[in-house]
């Protein structure tokens, strides 16, 4: 069904308090892939607020949904909504990526609450993901799988073989997301390693394809709604996305993909987020 006035205004609620922790956060630890984090702000958000059947009280209830967040250096992002989702308490992060934490710079599965796999090493979440699905199917589980990679990824072979077993095994119970905010730790995507037609290719895969403004709560909505109900083939939403979404300095600027923040900068950037939202 569609989003409501309501929702929506739920939702970019919570999408601007993220955007705010990712900030603080990376203030707290130094510095983080703060970039990315906010790329994948909307798509995080809507998952966890309207679509997953989770239980942060339960974070190994059998039944829940289960998500691979494949690029894996967004984990800033990833775990201040864990947070704020009852997962583990906020000001825990305040340790981010430092010594004794157990929040490393990529959640590691075995130390952080509701992470369900350990990413990093890029090119192995679609894989995990669909070893998930595909074992939901073998036990007559109901539970979904989603998952999210990186467009810089999409340069790993890893990747396109999982997606070929995806189509292969028509693993219907995925939905993969492409974060296709077009620039990688190198520089441009098109420059490093030429994605495009990044929609042909996955379509040549076997999969059926939606594109969106991954920003856009109503598009994801619906694209997520196909996903959950195509049953033709496996279903992957690219996502066009701007890298430091929301914080005017660092949008569609390559060297944001990992950075620091002082007073000035968070000072700044929260400004920034606040015209946004305004």
């Amino acid at each position: 069904m569609p989003l409501t006035d309501a929702q929506i205004t739920a939702l970019k609620a919570r999408a601007k308090q993220l955007r705010y922790d990712i900030i603080d956060i990376t203030g707290w630890s130094g510095g983080a892939h703060i970039g990315g984090a906010l790329s994948l702000v909307e798509i995080l958000v809507i998952l966890y607020d309207h679509y997953l059947t989770i239980d942060p009280a339960r974070p190994d209830w059998p039944e829940r949904d289960r998500l691979v967040v494949s690029k894996g250096h967004a984990g800033i992002g990833y775990a201040a909504l864990l947070a704020r989702k009852g997962y583990f308490d906020f000001e825990l992060l305040r340790d981010f990526n430092k010594f004794k934490s157990p929040f490393g710079m990529h959640l590691d599965g075995n130390k952080v609450r509701g992470v369900d796999a350990s990413t990093g090493s890029l090119g192995h979440g679609l894989s995990m993901a669909l070893g998930m699905a595909l074992g939901a199917r073998v036990q007559g589980q109901s539970w979904r799988t989603y998952c999210i990679l990186g467009d810089g990824e999409c340069n790993e072979g890893s990747v396109w073989e999982a997606a070929m077993a995806t189509a292969h095994f028509k693993a219907v119970n995925l939905t993969t997301f492409v974060d296709r905010n077009r620039l990688m730790i190198d520089g441009p995507t098109e420059e490093v390693m030429g994605l495009e037609p990044l929609a042909d290719k996955w379509r040549a895969f076997g999969f059926e394809v939606r594109e969106v403004d991954g920003h856009d709560f109503s598009a994801l909505a619906e694209a997520i709604d196909f996903s959950r109900s195509h049953t033709d083939a496996p279903v992957v939403i690219i996502a066009h996305t701007v890298k430091g979404k929301g914080v005017d300095f660092m949008e569609n600027d390559v060297r944001w993909h990992y950075g620091g923040l002082d007073t000035d900068l968070i000072a700044r950037a929260k400004a920034s987020v606040e015209k946004l939202y305004a």
